[in-house]
């Protein structure tokens, strides 16, 4: 982080025997900021620990404007005192982030900003990368959860989002004790669960409690449980409830769920919208699921994952499927009509070949059939491990390992690298 120019100008006579600089006192008549709009005056002068109608010496202004800029809330700060008006020209920091509360059983939102505002009048739901605002932050944070009897030390560091590829927020964790997912209780208005589901949240107890994610993958696992039991209107909502539980080993946070089934679908019918690349009457030859059985959503997932296929055979690798449910609940059936957005054709990038000698990976290389800047065609590969009697020898070394493929498309060149491994069989 940039240090600051402080500029300290004072409009005085000195005369002989006079104090040194350094010690005279000053009255200002006003205390001024300019170049930050985002804070107020009073907000700033109680981060800068300064009050009106108040003499300062020469050090001690620039002790405040140190104050200021060590919250690292902004880049650069000068300051200058003309005889009359303080004036404090801030430089706002170029980035300032929200926070994620990872692991931390607080609730966050309007309450607690409200709560660190008052004690830091700098902090506006953002901190900065680094700085005392931030240490401040995580300082109080640390107190808060010792008010409800829990010793933690708290990390805070930047996340960087996997789609942007850069900071997004700062990551505030509890780094020790760990907090994981207590006990996970059924609503009373809830019916009572399959033994299955019961299983399913057994499992999750113990899991590594994340305050956004755990919520999300209690609900969405139990909800793919009903979805593939045919209640493919299942509600299912999952929140913490209740103190936590305080041992020596962990923090466990209870949960409760509520779950609301709704009702068991058969399926009615599988229609495919007119000028997809795949023909109703060889979609439905291929289809494992038929009228009049249950609607479970793992086997109605494998269809939609057909579908997708198809498309990346012929390069569209962003290929959106869409199955648009019409249900009718009286009969307890569910019809589909399936759209697909294609989206642009990638072609073949670059083909890498791992866990093979050089032997074999000229062997492979003489079977594959997609030279670079071909059309894409997912369909390739798996013709590739099923090659049969085209070539013995390969069948016989694809029998005896385990082989997979990992697809890495580049948006912008829209090509598709791929990366065959070969594996031994555990």
């Amino acid at each position: 982080m940039p240090r600051p120019v402080f500029l300290f100008l004072i409009a005085a006579i000195l005369v002989p025997g006079s104090l040194p600089l350094t010690a005279q006192k000053f009255l200002p008549k006003t205390i001024q900021f300019k170049g930050d709009p985002e804070y107020t005056d009073q907000e700033l002068l109680d981060a800068a620990g300064l009050k009106r109608g108040v003499t300062l010496t020469s050090a001690e202004m620039q002790d405040h404007a140190s104050q200021l800029m060590d919250s690292g809330v902004f880049d650069n700060l000068t300051y200058k005192f003309n005889g009359v008006d303080l004036v404090f020209t801030l430089v706002p920091a170029a980035q300032l982030f929200p926070m994620r509360l990872e692991n931390l059983p607080l609730t966050p939102g309007k309450e607690l900003d409200a709560q660190l505002h008052d004690r830091f009048p700098l902090y506006h739901g953002k901190v900065p990368v680094e700085g005392g605002l931030l240490d401040q932050v995580r300082q109080a944070l640390e107190e808060m959860l010792a008010a409800k009897g829990i010793s933690a030390a708290i990390t805070a560091t930047p996340f960087t989002d996997p789609k942007l590829h850069k900071v997004a927020a700062i990551s505030i964790a509890i780094a020790s004790p760990p907090v994981e997912v207590g006990e996970i209780h059924l609503d009373t208005a809830s019916s009572s669960l399959d033994p299955k589901a019961q299983e399913i949240l057994a499992k999750l107890a113990g899991s590594a409690y994340d305050a956004e994610g755990s919520p999300n993958q209690i609900a969405t696992y139990l909800g793919n449980f009903y979805h593939d039991q045919g209640y493919l209107e299942a509600e299912i909502h999952a929140n913490p409830q209740g103190a936590p539980v305080i041992t020596p080993e962990a923090i466990r946070i209870p949960f409760l769920v509520s779950v609301s089934p709704g009702p068991l679908y058969k399926l009615k019918s599988i229609q495919l919208a007119p000028g997809l690349v795949v023909a109703q009457a060889d979609f439905d030859r291929q289809s494992t699921i038929h009228p009049g059985e249950i609607a479970g959503g793992q086997r109605l997932t494998e269809e939609w994952e057909f579908m997708a296929r198809q498309y990346h055979n012929k390069g569209f690798m962003k290929a959106s499927v869409h199955p648009d449910p019409s249900f009718d609940r009286a009969q307890g059936t569910v019809s589909f009509t399936v759209t697909v957005e294609p989206g642009p054709v990638y072609t073949m990038g670059k083909l890498t070949i791992e866990n093979v000698s050089d032997d074999l990976r000229a062997m492979i290389l003489a079977e594959w059939k997609m030279p670079a800047g071909a059309v894409f065609n997912e369909g390739a590969i798996r013709n590739l491990f099923a090659i049969g009697d085209a070539n013995p020898k390969l069948k016989q070394i694809f029998a005896t390992v385990k082989c997979t493929y990992e697809l890495r498309p580049n948006d912008f060149a829209r090509t598709v690298d791929v990366v065959l491994r070969l594996e031994k069989k555990n």
